[in-house]
């Protein structure tokens, strides 16, 4: 029985990732010192897999941002607005990064690629830009350079590749008249001479992750399959193919997928169990079944004697010789190393017990191959005698249920959900109370997080200085940054948010039935980490969370200051969520704590709240047909949040990096009277659904892209906006940054946010007769 692993964490055990990349961006590392900490890392996880016991370790899963942009390097789709670089003698590797982040300096000013999300994840990455004439080659060769650097550390490594159908739907059109999917004979040349490299080099066992192969796919997508794998199959016969789905179930496309000439295919048995089966009774003879039975993407520990269930039906069907044991997917999307939680405050050792990051996942897929086996050792049997305890103690545990939590849900009425007015009658009352401007200006709510600040923060929390001695240090940072705002003449000014870690951990921190880590970085996007809640029981708000610094704020100043709280669905979506009861009712249960939020800023005096929603789109099942329900009862939790106030409040939300072509209804249905949105990288592109649709309420699509440290100019600001006039009223659109700034530094921000406004101002001043 063999046993692999799909992708390993690459931002090491204490993130030496993220400060080697941001060291190296800032000039106080070479790249050469970069590349160094890169293959610490690597050699590190090859290491830790290869003492395990795992057959087939991955090599090519590490990255110095993101997979997806490695691949478009590496296959030559470099968009043209990067060629200056090319012309420079820029480095690959800053070529690379700027790419992704932007170039704003030697006389250039270069905008980043898009970023979206990768599938119904929280991990983000760069979208690939396709046009009609465009031309691939063996641009990099990052691949084949990190398997000879395993095979010099003595380690055979399995090579990672995104497939080149994925590849290619993971990207956008860049001009009319084409779909990308045309462009796989093109592509596909390039796959083969890195196949052939590879194989020179010693390459056996190739992975492809292909995980489209779980949505729903066009005949000219199932085609390109077949075309793909058939020409690999013919030009490389000795090699053998891992193709790897995940994320849901293949049943929908498995004719396709059996008729695919690879020598192992991978399923997603944590997501989607119920295709076993059915797979096991069409699989061919001469192919491997790689069981993905430990979750990828969660922290609970591994339920062996399920799992043992499950291998012994496909043993039973297709025999021991032909099964591989596997995670679901990789384990990007899961905390390094549970070994590194020694804090009994921020974990308790009863609930750290229920857990597993991807160093123990590692050993529960060794562990499992062997238990396996007709005779495991007393060892092993051991573990399972061990796992058994884990799995009763959290099933029976009386941390888990709550039931006043529980009867509230089961109390929810559609009318909790439904604010009192539509949206016509509460938007004068509103404009009446606030008399903000044509366009008025805003940001999403956070501002720079110094290390000053988060210094401050650390010493409050590890006792250094008292708590008097911290809220006057919050205090005074805040009446800094309410005095900057009205200086530079924003209309609606936010706190700030000093006081909070993350937008989803402060609020976590602040509710019942949530726990923390001290290390459980999971990688967002490039050097960006978020340490995700563990949601374990029914959830209930402790005391209000966000009132304090709000009305603190809101009494510096005559302008209105904007309540900021994390939605229903974004606290769902990024926490580790329990997996013993439905989301939905998870969500519910967080909703509510919400709603209690809201009621008490609202009877405080704020008038303007924000409730952010960026996870909502990414919540999508994969498969169309199951988006209804998700979408009612994920909508259905943002308007039992904010349904709570009176007409004159207005409720904003905000969501980033989406393509809300097929959801706008949805977001319509959440009833915001403003809503935020990311459309800077884009270039407004994003906003013309909404202009199609007709969207009745306001919004305030992005001019500024906080994502990367350039620095947009008035002018093009201004342009921004007017692309905006075009598609909707003057009277619904605000103008705002994409994000929050918590990422950015302050000399960035201040220039960014100073040509923000004067385009503002420089626009009403043209519009005015308009509205």
């Amino acid at each position: 029985m063999i046993t692999q692993i799909l992708g390993y964490p690459r931002i090491g055990a204490k993130r030496e990732l993220k400060k080697a990349c941001e060291a190296y961006w800032a000039g106080k590392i070479t790249q050469e010192e970069l590349f160094q900490t890169g293959s610490k890392i690597k050699q590190s996880n090859w290491s830790l897999q290869q003492e395990a016991g795992i057959d087939w370790i991955p090599s090519n899963d590490f990255s110095f941002y993101d997979q997806v942009l490695d691949m478009s390097l590496t296959v030559g789709a470099i968009p043209d607005r990067y060629e200056p670089l090319l012309n420079h003698r820029v480095s690959k590797t800053d070529l690379y990064f700027a790419m992704a982040r932007g170039y704003q300096k030697n006389g250039l000013d270069l905008i980043a690629m898009e970023m979206t999300k990768w599938f119904d994840t929280n991990y983000h990455y760069i979208v690939p830009e396709f046009t009609k004439d465009q031309e691939f080659h063996l641009f990099s060769s990052k691949v084949i350079d990190e398997y000879t650097e395993a095979l010099e550390k003595g380690i055979k490594t399995k090579p990672v590749l995104i497939g080149p159908v994925t590849y290619l739907l993971l990207g956008k059109e860049k001009e009319a008249g084409f779909h990308r999917i045309e462009l796989i004979a093109k592509l596909l040349p390039v796959y083969l001479n890195i196949l052939s490299v590879l194989q020179n080099a010693g390459a056996t066992t190739i992975q492809f992750d292909e995980p489209f192969l779980s949505m729903d796919l066009t005949a000219d997508e199932k085609e390109a399959f077949q075309y793909v794998y058939e020409k690999i199959a013919v030009t490389f016969p000795d090699i053998d193919l891992v193709l790897a789905t995940y994320f849901g179930s293949i049943e929908h496309n498995l004719t396709t997928v059996m008729e695919l000439p690879v020598k192992t295919l991978h399923i997603d048995l944590v997501r989607a169990p119920e295709q076993l089966d059915v797979i096991l009774n069409v699989i061919p003879t001469d192919r491997n079944l790689s069981l993905g039975v430990i979750d990828g993407r969660n922290i609970w520990k591994n339920h062996y004697e399920t799992s043992l269930q499950i291998i012994d039906r496909a043993i039973n069907v297709i025999g021991e010789d032909r099964i591989v044991i596997a995670p679901s997917c990789s384990l990007l999307h899961v905390p390094f190393d549970l070994d590194n939680e020694n804090d009994e405050d921020t974990l308790p050792s009863t609930l750290k017990s229920w857990l597993a990051f991807a160093k123990q996942k590692v050993t529960e897929v060794s562990t499992i191959a062997h238990l396996s086996y007709q005779s495991p050792s007393p060892e092993h049997q051991k573990e399972l005698e061990s796992n058994k305890a884990a799995i009763k103690d959290r099933n029976s545990s009386t941390l888990i249920h709550k039931p006043e939590v529980k009867n509230r849900v089961a109390n929810i009425t559609a009318a909790d959900t439904l604010r009192s007015h539509p949206f016509s009658i509460r938007q004068t009352k509103q404009k009446a109370l606030l008399q903000l401007p044509l366009f008025p200006t805003t940001t999403i709510g956070s501002f720079p997080q110094t290390a000053e600040v988060r210094q401050l923060r650390f010493q409050h929390k590890k006792g250094k200085i008292t708590t008097e001695s911290y809220h006057k240090e919050i205090a005074n940072e805040i009446e800094e940054a309410i005095r900057w705002q009205e200086e530079i003449g924003l209309d609606v000014l936010v706190h700030g948010e000093f006081e909070r870690n993350d937008m989803v951990e402060y609020f976590g921190e602040r509710l019942h039935g949530v726990a923390f880590t001290q290390f459980g970085w999971v990688q967002s996007y490039g050097s960006r980490g978020v340490k995700p809640p563990i949601i374990f029981g029914d959830i209930s708000r402790k005391s209000p969370m966000t009132v304090q610094w709000t009305s603190y704020a809101q009494s510096l100043t005559n302008k209105p200051v904007k309540g900021m709280l994390t939605g229903p669905v974004t606290i769902l979506q990024w926490s580790f969520v329990r997996d013993d009861q439905p989301r939905k009712t998870t969500t519910q249960q967080i909703a509510l704590a919400i709603r209690d939020e809201v009621a008490d800023l609202e009877q405080a005096g704020i008038h303007i709240i924000q409730i952010d929603e960026p996870a909502i789109r990414e919540g999508l099942p994969l498969r169309k047909k199951d988006w209804s329900a998700y979408l009612k009862w994920a909508v259905d939790a943002f308007k039992l949040s904010a349904a709570v106030v009176k007409d004159e409040t207005q409720i904003h939300t905000h969501m980033c990096y989406s393509e809300f072509n097929e959801i706008i209804e949805s977001i319509a249905a959440m009833d915001a009277d403003v809503i935020t949105i990311e459309t800077s990288r884009s270039q407004m592109e994003l906003l013309e659904v909404f202009s199609k649709f007709k969207y009745p309420n306001e919004i305030g699509p992005g001019v500024y892209d906080i994502h990367s440290p350039r620095i947009p100019s008035q002018e093009e600001m201004e342009n921004l906006i007017s692309k905006a006039i075009n598609l909707l009223s003057v009277q619904q659109l605000w103008v705002n940054p994409d994000c929050g700034l918590k990422t950015r530094k302050w000399e960035e921000t201040r220039h960014a946010l100073i040509a923000m406004v004067n385009a503002a101002i420089k626009l009403r001043e043209t519009h005015q007769i308009e509205a």
